[in-house]
């Protein structure tokens, strides 16, 4: 079964495979070619040589039903996980004839569902034919799929003619971006950030903020010149001020590295979006770490990267950084490893070792509302 699948697949897309009709009108051609051998009866060759000519026709006109024409696709908008994908692709007639009756495959991943199927009746000399369709089973992801078909057997339905083109397509899915009001596991970290860091300015300006000393250039402002140090070399000496920035972000790690039910990494994967861009909308200096990744920062590169994140993927990239981590995890014996003053969201179980406050999330309420209660 598998070998006449391929046969008749190569003949389609290589020349014309015969329809059901196609083969009944050729075995009615046979029986009447060999019923004239017996008789010798003129009229059943006639029969037979009107049906042969008759496919001779069709074959020759369905292979030539494809030809002249062209399919462009327009880019994909990204959308998040669960919105409609609209896809858009234009059919292009370029001969002076008309197309009929073509039925247009998109060859979209299967994860996303059956290849999209449009039936053309019509297209004019010198026209286009504007094919928009939405497909609705949207999952996070990057998706791409290079081609279209476009199959006929116009004008007699005895053969079918199929003809592939190159139509690249990159469908970016994102994951959903909570519209939290309030988190206070985000603002908690930001004022503690804030505390933090003016704490530390005032210890260096008790302390001294100089850092290095370096040669004078030009343009270096007169108050940083280090008076003493350029008596004693000869020549004017600079203060290189120390830069505080210790405490000052906050990342939101994924533990991607471990294995997780699929539905809890969805929402992890959602909520290290949510919590990045509600972090970003107060202003504070917000980064994402992943096993894969690493650090990364940005929001178009974050999307990007929990569109393409999968729990379980190799570790690549450096230990966890020493700063102010929101961990999201399934794994609750990893809480005991984080840096104080960080904070976790945890996927099943009770959290043990842990001395830094977190959300264990239940999966009977709403992730939303979870994000929103203190702590």
């Amino acid at each position: 079964m598998r070998t006449v699948t391929r046969i008749t697949d190569w003949l389609e897309s290589h020349w014309i495979n015969p329809a059901y009709s196609g083969w009944l009108l050729g075995a009615m051609g046979i029986f009447f070619f060999l019923a004239a051998t017996n008789s010798m009866s003129g009229w059943l060759y006639v029969m037979s040589g009107v049906v042969f000519a008759l496919m001779t026709i069709a074959a020759f006109l369905s292979h030539q039903s494809l030809k002249g024409l062209t399919v462009t696709r327009r880019p994909i908008q990204p959308i998040s996980a669960g919105d409609p994908l609209t896809i858009e692709l234009l059919i292009q007639n370029s001969t002076r004839q008309r197309k009929t009756l073509i039925q247009a495959d998109d060859r979209i991943p299967s994860v996303l569902g059956s290849p999209a199927q449009r039936i053309v009746e019509m297209i004019n000399p010198k026209n286009a034919y504007y094919w928009v369709y939405q497909h609705s089973d949207t999952r996070r992801g990057i998706y791409r799929w290079y081609e279209v078909q476009l199959r006929s057997a116009a004008p007699l339905g005895l053969f079918w003619c199929r003809k592939t083109f190159p139509v690249n397509a990159i469908a970016l899915i994102y994951p959903k971006v909570l519209p939290l009001q309030r988190c206070p596991l985000i603002d908690q970290l930001g004022q503690q950030n804030s505390l933090q860091f003016q704490a530390q300015r005032a210890k260096a300006a008790n302390e001294g903020m100089t850092r290095s000393l370096r040669p004078y250039r030009w343009g270096d402002p007169m108050r940083m010149i280090h008076w003493r140090s350029s008596a004693r070399y000869g020549e004017l000496r600079v203060r290189e001020l120390e830069t505080f920035t210790s405490g000052q972000e906050i990342v939101i790690a994924i533990d991607s590295a471990a294995r997780w039910e699929p539905e809890a990494f969805e929402e992890a994967v959602n909520t290290a979006a949510s919590l990045y861009f509600y972090g970003d909308r107060q202003r504070l200096t917000m980064k994402l770490w992943t096993a894969g990744t690493g650090l990364i920062q940005g929001q178009q590169t974050v999307l990007e990267t929990l569109a393409e994140i999968q729990a379980n993927e190799e570790s690549k990239s450096q230990p966890l950084p020493d700063a102010t981590i929101v961990w999201l995890t399934q794994n609750s014996q990893s809480l005991g490893t984080l840096p104080t003053g960080s904070r976790w969201v945890l996927w099943g179980g009770k959290p043990t070792g842990s001395m830094n406050a977190g959300i264990v999330v239940e999966k009977a309420r709403s992730l939303q509302a979870q994000l929103q209660e203190n702590l």
